[in-house]
């Protein structure tokens, strides 16, 4: 059973940013803040020590160089990972979209522009990118400055750097932006976004990049609401979407779609989750997805969070325990220490403002001397004793 195991209240608001992931880090890039007129920030989310830490890369190259490439702030572009570098296209400022490809050297932290040839994308914004093996796809978005929605599929080969627009065959997607695209195994699955006409989408569109044509694929019976600004991944070979907004609402509820079946799911995990909010990202590490970021209405008005949370969707018995001590107030002085910080990230450093107390069930002894056996690595058939005491 899958469970919301973090929450985070500390790093920088924003929303309509892009994130990615790589090892056990968070990697985020831009945000929609008229009042920030410099370069786009790096920060990054350490999983394992729970810090935030803002990156000032662009001043040097490895041999000393001064190298100022760090691209303009902006909103509305995406951002994906090949090998160590983090790519990221179009965006929107100040009037003006963008078609410009910035590259950032994760090893070296310092930005670069990328030289490449071929049928270079329009400039746009609002648009969806994915990776597959060594090249990155882009679907979709918008230009409004000369009056586009587009569909088109556009695919940047990282190995030559030669982009090219793909001939695709078959019913595309509709034309939208604030939509998601998915990879799983060689498909593309785009999910939701808005249409020219304001139109909000739920439907599933899927791409098959080894013949480039568009599938037909038959309409679920169970679907979830018609929305944009939602986010989405894959996990185990299913597609999870999240929140999402629409003529007002915003939404927190989780779906699970199976592309064998071809059937949706609404998901309830365990824990304590998000409010309904929109324009966050979800970024998987491990088998955790990471939330953070967004924004919510009110009164007619959106506000940025800071907000970050950890759904486990495969949580180990250690998690397991560590959540019941917090759900039912048992007592910390007897665990290993390393479990003990644990424990306070995961609470936000509250922990010792709580009431902490220890509960008599004999279900809750069993969870307390399974984490201190953590501490004397402790053999199963010792394991076993312990639980009898």
């Amino acid at each position: 059973m899958m469970h919301w195991t973090l929450y985070r209240k500390r790093g920088s608001k924003r929303y309509y940013h892009a994130a990615v992931a790589m090892d056990h880090k968070l990697y985020t890039f831009g945000e929609y803040d008229k009042t920030h007129r410099d370069r786009v920030g790096v920060h990054v989310f350490n999983t394992v020590s729970l810090r935030w830490a803002k990156l000032h890369p662009g001043e040097t190259t490895r041999s000393g160089e001064r190298h100022l490439e760090a691209p303009s702030m902006s909103w509305g572009q995406t951002a994906v990972l090949i090998e160590a570098v983090i790519y990221i296209f179009g965006g929107y400022w100040e009037g003006q979209y963008l078609d410009a490809l910035y590259g950032f050297d994760i090893d070296a932290h310092w930005w670069f522009r990328p030289e490449t040839s071929g049928t270079v994308p329009e400039a746009r914004s609002n648009h969806s990118a994915f990776v597959l093996e060594m090249a990155m796809y882009i679907f979709g978005g918008l230009n409004a400055s000369v009056g586009f929605f587009t569909n088109d599929i556009c695919k940047l080969n990282t190995t030559t750097m030669v982009w090219s627009l793909i001939n695709t065959g078959g019913t595309p997607a509709p034309v939208s932006l604030f939509h998601s695209s998915t990879v799983i195994g060689t498909r593309m699955f785009v999910f939701g976004g808005r249409g020219i006409q304001f139109d909000y989408y739920n439907s599933i569109s899927v791409f098959d990049t080894e013949t480039d044509r568009w599938l037909s694929a038959p309409s679920a019976q169970l679907l979830p609401e018609r929305r944009e600004c939602h986010s989405a991944f894959a996990y185990n070979g299913e597609l999870y979407i999240f929140g999402g907004y629409r003529n007002g609402r915003t939404f927190n509820d989780l779906w699970r779609f199976n592309p064998d079946t071809i059937s949706w799911k609404k998901v309830e995990p365990k824990g304590k989750g998000p409010c309904p909010m929109f324009s966050m990202c979800c970024n998987m590490v491990g088998d955790c997805t990471i939330l953070f970021g967004g924004g919510y209405t009110s009164m007619h008005s959106s506000i940025q969070v800071s907000d970050l949370y950890i759904l486990d969707l495969s949580p180990s018995l250690k998690t397991l325990s560590k959540l019941a001590v917090i759900q039912h107030g048992l007592k910390q002085s007897g665990l290993p220490h390393d479990v003990r910080w644990e424990l306070a990230a995961m609470t936000n450093g509250s922990e010792g403002k709580a009431n902490v107390r220890l509960l008599t069930s004999s279900m809750f002894r069993w969870m307390l001397a399974f984490l201190r056996a953590l501490k004397s690595m402790l053999t199963p058939s010792c394991l076993t004793s312990a639980t009898q005491t």
